[in-house]
Formats: structure tokens, sequence, C-alpha cells
């Protein structure tokens, strides 16, 4: 297991990214969380097996259909657990 931060920018608040971000993990069986930050970014803190975390990083690259997705910025931080998957604004 293992944790990663993936920081993603463009068109991804007002667009159901969160919504959506939990939705993936919970089906990748990934924990953590996602919020959206006061720059217009979103960030995800996940945690799951490396391959988990690939294909939620795959996944940020586009996200949901109404998003524009600029940039991804993946940085592995120290190991965190959580009990679940949330979303927070």
């Amino acid at each position: 297991m293992q944790t990663s931060s993936i920081r993603i920018y463009g068109k991804v608040q007002g667009v159901f990214y969160r919504k959506y971000t939990k939705e993936k993990a919970m089906a990748l069986g990934i924990t953590g969380e996602v919020k959206n930050l006061p720059d217009g970014s979103v960030n995800i803190i996940a945690t799951g097996t490396a391959e988990q975390l690939a294909a939620l990083s795959d996944w940020a690259r586009t996200g949901p259909a109404r998003a524009i997705v600029r940039a991804v910025e993946i940085k592995e931080e120290p190991l965190q657990t959580f009990a679940s998957f949330t979303s927070t604004r």
C-alpha cells in the first residue's frame, strides 16, 4: 500500500469532479479524500496499491465529461490510512 497526492488543474471545479472522483476511487477500492482548493484546482489524497493508484491517476488526467484538465501533478506521500474515501469542499 502507498499514498499519493494527485493535484488537478484546469476547469475542474463546478463540473462534479469531486463526485466522480469519489465514485471512481470507491470502484477501485481506494481510500482517501478529494477536495477543492482555493486556487481552483482539485487535490486527491489516495491510498491503495500501485496498480489502483495508477488507474486513478490515469482517470484524473481526463476526469468527468464536463472537466477540462490542463495539468496533473502526482507526488508520493508518506503512507496515510483512511476508513473510506470522502469528498470535502
